[in-house]
């Protein structure tokens, strides 16, 4: 039997209210699933002294960022510079690691961890939840007033966000989730800089061309 999964932003908490967070819901092993696990602004949260301050604290630390982080270093997961979160769902990479958390579940109370507060700005609700929950795992959000948020109610709140009708009988639940978000997608998604842009752009010309 799989366990519940669930979902935490370590925002700007202080390391002992985040601990104090995690052990509310007894999560085991937290998931980091940032791509770059560094903080200026909260160095707490840099992955080295994180994995160290959990292990005291009795918690497991894996750093999932290279499968499940937003920031993927495919190409073909791009246009125009923005990462597309459907297509980044379909690379092999990152369905290894939404299997690495559901084998893990299956054992352990994991806790998916990211940087922001909120849910519904944040990839790990917008890309990992919403595949973990596709394929039939319950997600729970771990809020940071401590309260949990099924991730069906993070989904009605994304419809509401922008104005999608749920009541429409042309509109089905599903449709609506799905232009949900695909808008919060391009709000949240990754964006390289110009000058990234410019330069994967010369190196796929280069490649089609054999210069």
């Amino acid at each position: 039997m799989i366990n519940a999964v669930y979902t935490i932003g370590h925002s700007t908490h202080a390391i002992e209210k985040f601990f104090e967070l995690l052990k509310s819901s007894n999560i085991e092993v937290v998931s980091d699933v940032r791509s770059r696990p560094y903080s200026r602004m909260n160095p707490q949260f840099n992955r080295e002294l994180l994995k160290k301050a959990l292990g005291e604290a009795g918690i497991r630390y894996v750093f999932l960022g290279k499968e499940l982080g937003a920031r993927s270093e495919d190409r073909t997961c791009y246009i125009n510079g923005q990462v597309q979160y459907d297509l980044l769902a379909q690379t092999e990479l990152f369905k290894s690691g939404i299997s690495r958390v559901k084998e893990g579940a299956e054992r352990f109370r994991i806790a998916l961890m990211c940087a922001e507060k909120e849910p519904l700005d944040c990839h790990r609700t917008i890309l990992v939840a919403r595949q973990l929950a596709e394929q039939g795992t319950i997600v729970k959000h771990i809020l940071a007033n401590g309260e949990l948020e099924d991730y069906e109610h993070s989904v009605d709140r994304l419809i509401a966000k922008f104005h999608i009708p749920q009541n429409d009988m042309f509109l089905s639940r599903e449709t609506a989730a799905s232009e949900a978000f695909m808008r919060q997608g391009k709000e949240i998604g990754y964006r390289e800089e110009q000058s990234q842009v410019s330069s994967s752009l010369w190196e796929e010309n280069q490649q089609r061309t054999g210069s």
